[in-house]
């Protein structure tokens, strides 16, 4: 497939499974049951956080797992009919390269696949699970952040790079993490999309109290991914809150749980145009990743609206804004073709998600999506976008 296309693909969206020791290894033991402990119950290991048994996962050993894009079909349409728990149904020993860089390496050649940008799966879903005490926040994710950089690097062999994990319950522990990821050659950072509880209650990311963390984004000139994970929505009485409820709740029915990512995203991306984060701070550049893609028509008619209602607010036309500082990677099933009209090809991501359930079996799986592109656009999807991305560019 590369070889018809001249150019080998960058993939914005990859993922590991966590070690058994990630967020322990370098977590000390007295802050084990502040933060992050194992416990067996029922002849089942589980992370406790926080003092509390998480069930966000139903194995967070990840060994047996379900393979690679098991969920491909279902969020294809579901063509079968079948009920979700039906493909998950095969399980397999875990694979060398969901932990192992090297043998990611070996599978990136196999796949088609030059760079990757590469995510938690556990670590975007704790945060929520500890934001009660801020400070024990910071505790777990500078632990988690040293055995990522251990494990798999913020910069390995110029083609894989794992994004730190950042949180704002505290500015100053941003500050000071983001310092020591850019320090450590991190290309990326990420975040889940919520505003932050800190420890005098939840506050805008885009609230002047942040002002100097991302006073030091704009001056490294790194990107800041918003990432799928726990935002803590809720569903208001509509639907289990559970993270795991959408597949596991039982029966055949929707439920509105399923929006909450895009609902997330959209929140997150319109309050950083509302809040002029790009007036004060113009080279940061964010972008989103794996939170779909199907809010954004609506995102746009929100800020042209304001902007009519609230006129001199706003220094520039916020749908300009939002076209200037963000770039948008959109779930494999999205019309892509619509993101590519709303925000122009150059703004556009490629993400397959792999190794996750909900993701593509092979992450150039999704080259029939872009056939309708000329060449040069497809180039910039797959290839050139995430690149300049991955580039610093220091003031």
């Amino acid at each position: 497939m590369t070889s018809e296309l001249g150019y080998v693909p960058f993939d914005c969206d990859n993922h590991y499974y966590e070690a058994l020791d990630a967020f322990t290894r370098h977590l000390s033991p007295k802050d084990g049951p502040r933060c992050v402990q194992w416990a067996e119950i029922d002849g089942r290991k589980y992370q406790v956080v926080g003092g509390r048994v998480s069930r966000v996962v139903t194995n967070p050993t990840f060994d047996p797992i379900a393979p690679a894009g098991a969920m491909h079909d279902y969020f294809r349409g579901n063509p079968d009919k079948k009920h979700p728990l039906e493909f998950l149904s095969v399980r397999e020993a875990i694979r060398p390269e969901y932990r192992d860089r090297d043998a990611r390496l070996a599978t990136m050649d196999r796949q088609g696949v030059s760079k990757i940008w590469l995510f938690p799966t556990l670590g975007m879903l704790y945060e929520e699970l500890l934001k009660h005490d801020p400070e024990g926040v910071g505790i777990m994710f500078t632990a988690f952040n040293r055995w990522l950089q251990e494990d798999w690097g913020f910069d390995h062999a110029d083609r894989i790079f794992a994004g730190p994990y950042i949180s704002l319950a505290s500015v100053e522990w941003a500050c000071k993490e983001v310092e020591w990821a850019i320090a450590h050659g991190a290309r990326v950072i990420v975040m889940r999309p919520a505003a932050p509880t800190t420890e005098n209650g939840q506050r805008s990311p885009f609230d002047e109290t942040y002002d100097p963390f991302w006073a030091r984004v704009n001056e490294a000139g790194i990107t800041t991914v918003i990432h799928a994970g726990d935002s803590g929505y809720s569903s208001n009485g509509y639907a289990n809150d559970a993270f795991s409820a959408q597949f596991s709740g039982g029966g055949w029915k929707p439920s509105i749980k399923s929006f909450a990512i895009e609902r997330a995203a959209q929140d997150f991306i319109i309050t950083s145009v509302f809040e002029k984060l790009f007036d004060r701070f113009p080279n940061v550049r964010m972008a989103s990743v794996e939170n779909g893609s199907e809010f954004l028509g609506d995102a746009c008619n929100k800020l042209t609206s304001t902007a009519k209602k609230m006129p001199g607010y706003f220094s520039e036309d916020p749908v300009e804004t939002l076209r200037t500082n963000w770039w948008i990677n959109p779930f494999w099933e999205d019309d892509v073709h619509e993101v590519a009209r709303i925000m122009g090809t150059d703004r556009v991501l490629f993400g397959s998600d792999w190794p996750h359930i909900e993701g593509m079996p092979d992450p150039l799986n999704y080259l029939p999506e872009l056939k309708a592109f000329s060449d040069e656009d497809q180039r910039r999807i797959l290839l050139d976008n995430v690149t300049e991305l991955n580039t610093p560019r220091p003031l």
